[in-house]
């Protein structure tokens, strides 16, 4: 990290570090790729405002990501991510269209193969794949990975027991390749102390789903702000899932597996929505499964419950519904709840920095 600016420098002044010179970003702030979130409204805006954007592409079509991209590209200038999933049945198709596009960075939630890293890699793309163990960040370093995102326990949708605190320095401790921290980061104070853990930015989701540039609807706005509480649930789909609690969520854990069949139904109902919504033919869908099945180790039985994910969580922030829908949250979720603090992406990024800058300024005091 470069040395940070005297006091009275501008709110927005960056802090240089090796995520802002792999990336070209300005402020070592990442906004993750949230699906049916992330869309080209929201990465636009904060690649404007100086972090790096992350496009979810797991919930579009092949011919809507092209077209998210190109959106993206009319609105900033600025280098964007995108968010892929490297046990998609097209993800070799993906990645041949991020390389055409010039995308600056692909992210991966699961590890890419080495193949797709050096395909991406060749292209002058930088690789930034998700992992959870240090492990994991060791596998994909060797592998050639430029970066690595590191969640803690308390971060929003699928998620480990272990909090950033005690992960983080093991990851940066295990790797020589820049870190990024998630899970509980939602001010300047937060980016500081990752920076003192060897961390080289962090990335957010719940802080920029609630900001004025964030598409989804008002009201679930308002409901996360109101919110107090998370929970993590295996009843989604089988895997530790970090949510919202909501009478849906209450309802799920409650009943367990005596009402297993009829949600086992209405997952599949689920699958051929989200078929329909993606593009996604019976037969990729399938691929995709079985590739689940692989990588966590599921039963068929909770295969097909993870269908339900995409549809769950579009009903909540595509469709407004809070009463049906499935709700993504870190447990951040907590301390943004004054009723007015949707800030735009700019705002927001402006006030993360300028808390950076006066923590730091505080040390140089004492």
């Amino acid at each position: 990290m470069t040395p940070h600016p005297t006091a009275g420098a501008a709110a927005h002044a960056p802090l240089s570090t090796a995520l802002t010179d792999l990336v070209g970003c300005r402020h070592p702030i990442v906004q993750t790729g949230m699906g049916w979130v992330a869309g080209p409204r929201l990465v636009s805006a904060t690649a404007n405002a100086g972090g790096l954007g992350i496009l979810a592409s797991a919930t579009m079509s092949l011919e809507r990501l092209a077209a998210a991209i190109a959106e993206v590209r009319a609105r900033t200038g600025a280098p964007f991510g995108v968010n892929l999933r490297a046990d998609a049945a097209d993800a070799p198709d993906r990645v041949d269209l991020l390389i055409r596009k010039r995308v600056r960075v692909a992210s991966f939630a699961l590890a890419p193969t080495p193949e797709l890293i050096a395909r991406l890699k060749d292209a002058g793309i930088a690789v930034i794949p998700s992992v959870g163990a240090p492990r994991h960040a060791r596998k994909v370093a060797a592998w050639g990975a430029d970066a690595v995102l590191v969640q803690g326990g308390e971060g929003g949708g699928h998620t480990g027991p272990v909090p950033t605190s005690v992960l983080l320095p093991q990851v940066v401790d295990a790797v020589d390749i820049p870190v990024v921290a998630a899970g509980g980061f939602f001010d300047g104070r937060g980016l500081v102390a990752a920076l003192a853990y060897g961390a080289s930015g962090v990335a957010m989701g719940t802080r920029f789903l609630l900001t004025s540039d964030s598409p989804v609807p008002e009201e679930v706005k308002r409901f996360y702000l109101d919110a107090t509480d998370t929970v993590v649930t295996r009843e989604v789909d089988g895997v530790p899932h970090r949510v919202l609690r909501t009478d849906l969520i209450d309802a799920l854990e409650s009943t367990g597996r005596l009402r297993r069949i009829p949600r086992l139904l209405h997952a599949a109902r689920n699958a051929a929505a989200f078929r329909r919504a993606s593009g996604l033919s019976w037969r990729d869908l399938l691929r995709d499964g079985l590739a689940l099945r692989h990588a966590r180790g599921l039963p068929w039985s909770q295969v097909l419950m993870a269908a339900n994910t995409p549809m769950l969580l579009r009903c909540a922030m595509v469709d407004g519904r809070t009463d049906l829908g499935v709700m993504a949250s870190g447990q951040v979720v907590g301390a943004i709840n004054h009723p007015d603090d949707l800030p735009s992406c700019a705002e927001l990024i402006d006030r993360i920095m300028a808390e950076a800058h006066a923590t730091l300024d505080r040390f140089d005091r004492t």
